[in-house]
């Protein structure tokens, strides 16, 4: 920390140790959460529960791969957050019987970051890149060849000293995952062997997961809450896993039976998030579209102005999941409520004037 930085009075060096504190307790929570996360992925893939289409599809490849004894073809994963991407990967080197690096786009700012990467990978390894449609256009020049035909050309000197170095890499496999699949270059999406989308997942998926989950922590739970979680976990394993640890904490505390509907339904509340799994952004997101913008339709820049959020948070977190279960609509002329968000927030319609339902 430089001198400037520091707190001048004693007040605010008590409140500067408290804050400090009160980021380290953070930043170890999150830690913990991310270690539990980790302790509940699958490693095979008949453990993986949903994606059938994709399972089916993966388990052929990897079967081939293995009888031909040669690494597997490069492979994009998209879809929302939370669906299981970065789980896919590991199984799939868990199957193989390899190592995994994983890195992500932001991370990888030049060039020769993902060059000391490649070269460290022996062969069949898997090189996961999460966010790849964030890479740097230098730095997906780099890629190109690299999937290719597994080499790289590294440009020493400058003017006439300058001379093309080509370094021969291990055969790898590269795994990309993208939240936000038109993004990618054409090139760049092309280079993949494989393609696949995950989607949201069903309620009885979700049960089966949470089910699974609870067993892992060691965690009695009645196949009714479990249900009643996965209604409420928005179509995603990461959110039902954290929601399943969030209610193992109340009912740790508040109850001595194990996990039921009433435990649910209480430690939720409490977390703000309703019984169609919606929490305080999303229908933050939905009154601002129905009482700011009476109803829509709103532009995505517009909206997040107004609610003080990024872009990115709207437009990969929050709006998946609402234009799924029917509350928003996405048109030409920006995003609509739709009336099941009227229905839900309680909030009533009137007439339509300009070709739009407005507020009241």
């Amino acid at each position: 920390m430089t001198e400037k930085n520091k707190p001048d009075s004693g007040r605010e060096k008590i409140d500067f140790e408290r804050a400090e504190r009160e980021k380290l307790v953070i930043a170890r929570a999150d830690e913990m959460d991310g270690v539990v996360e980790i302790s509940l992925r699958p490693s095979r893939i008949r453990e993986f529960v949903g994606q059938e289409s994709l399972k089916e599809n993966l388990g052929i490849a990897l079967e081939a791969a293995k009888k031909r004894k040669e690494p597997l073809d490069h492979m994009l994963l998209s879809g929302p957050p939370g669906l299981g991407k970065t789980t896919l990967a590991h199984i799939v080197a868990h199957e193989m019987g390899v190592n995994i690096v994983i890195t992500s786009g932001p991370a990888i700012e030049r060039a020769g970051d993902l060059v000391g990467i490649l070269t460290n990978l022996e062969k069949g390894d898997i090189l996961f890149i999460d966010e790849i449609h964030r890479l740097s256009k230098v730095v997906e020049e780099f890629v190109y060849p690299a999937m290719e035909d597994y080499r790289i050309d590294i440009v020493t000197g400058t003017g006439a000293f300058a001379k093309t170095i080509k370094m021969t890499l291990k055969r790898f496999t590269l795994i990309g995952a993208t939240t936000r699949q038109g993004l990618l270059s054409s090139p760049l999406r092309d280079r993949f062997g494989m393609t696949f989308h995950l989607d949201f997942y069903e309620p009885e998926e979700l049960t089966r997961i949470i089910e699974r989950s609870a067993a892992l922590l060691s965690i009695p739970i009645e196949k009714s809450a479990a249900a009643e979680i996965a209604r409420r976990a928005r179509g995603t394993p990461r959110v039902a896993n954290k929601l399943l640890r969030r209610i193992r904490d109340y009912a740790q505390v508040k109850s001595h039976d194990g996990i039921t509907v009433d435990t649910v339904s209480k430690s939720l509340e409490g977390h703000g998030i309703d019984s169609l799994g919606l929490d305080t952004l999303d229908r933050k997101v939905l009154r601002a579209v129905i009482e700011t913008y009476e109803g829509g339709p709103v532009g995505i820049e517009s909206l997040a102005a107004s609610l003080n959020e990024e872009i990115d948070t709207l437009v990969d977190v929050v709006e998946p999941y609402l234009l799924k279960s029917g509350f928003l609509k996405r048109t030409s002329r920006g995003r609509e409520a739709t009336a099941l968000a009227y229905e839900h927030l309680g909030v009533r319609r009137r007439g339509a004037a300009k070709g739009r339902d407005l507020f009241r």
